[in-house]
């Protein structure tokens, strides 16, 4: 990554912070010199890419732990991302939507782009054999989110934005983030109002998901906790995906209706 990317990364971080889109404490979680690197990476299309005066940012993060295959739900994870993927295509909104997934290990599967350009996770691309540094990358993920919403609101494009973090187990991994980094980093995204962050705890018979989510400043209400099942993972990717289309159409949502 060149400078002139890093300084770019940086400048749309504090812009968000000037306009108050940004706390001080978010603000030292994401100004760091890698952290910018990954968000950069994330970035995607510019500006003159985006034809629409309003844009729906739709970002996923799916588990990529071994956990994910020794449990056999490496199916059921991809599928349920392409099924997000499907259902927004078939929106009346789809030309409005910009996808970007990054995997809870880092790998950018697919930089935000229009929809139809999206990429789908594929036996080739996705092999969960990884651990779960889920503070570190959900950090990194949702600066991108804020990044990447900075860039538009400049160019006069209105921004909402829904976020889905993926994971089938608590944090294991993280070198530099704790649950209260990305708390502060939800509650200033919340409080704009333009943003829902959700997030799907897969079932391992141990984890309390929503006391991990919650940590990291989810709402109950934007939480999905499937068993470990391929049907209710599939399932609740559907749910998620309702509520996208939903929020892509402007609805103004309280959380999930399941």
């Amino acid at each position: 990554m060149s400078n002139d990317d890093d300084d770019k990364t940086k400048k749309l971080l504090e812009d968000a912070h000037a306009h108050g889109a940004l706390s001080a404490k978010s603000l030292a979680t994401l100004d760091v010199v890698d952290v910018g690197a990954q968000i950069q990476a994330g970035l995607g299309c510019t500006i003159d890419d985006v034809a629409a005066s309003e844009v729906v940012l739709l970002t996923m993060m799916p588990d990529d732990s071994q956990s994910i295959a020794g449990a056999g739900n490496t199916d059921a994870v991809r599928d349920g991302h392409n099924f997000v993927l499907e259902a927004l295509r078939g929106s009346k909104q789809s030309g409005e939507v910009l996808a970007h997934t990054r995997y809870l290990n880092g790998f950018v599967l697919c930089p935000y782009t229009a929809l139809e350009h999206a990429v789908t996770m594929t036996t080739l691309n996705y092999d969960p054999c990884h651990g779960t540094p889920l503070y570190d990358q959900t950090t990194v993920t949702l600066g991108t989110v804020i990044a990447k919403s900075q860039e538009l609101a400049q160019a006069g494009i209105a921004v909402r934005t829904v976020t889905l973090i993926i994971t089938d187990g608590g944090d294991y991994g993280s070198t530099r983030c704790k649950a209260a980094d990305v708390k502060a980093i939800v509650d200033d995204m919340l409080a704009q109002e333009n943003h829902i962050v959700a997030a799907m705890g897969i079932s391992d018979g141990t984890t309390d998901f929503k006391a991990v989510f919650r940590a990291m400043g989810i709402p109950d209400r934007w939480i999905l906790t499937p068993g470990n099942s391929s049907t209710e993972i599939r399932r609740a990717f559907a749910v998620f995906s309702q509520s996208a289309v939903r929020a892509s159409q402007g609805a103004q949502l309280g959380g999930f209706s399941n």
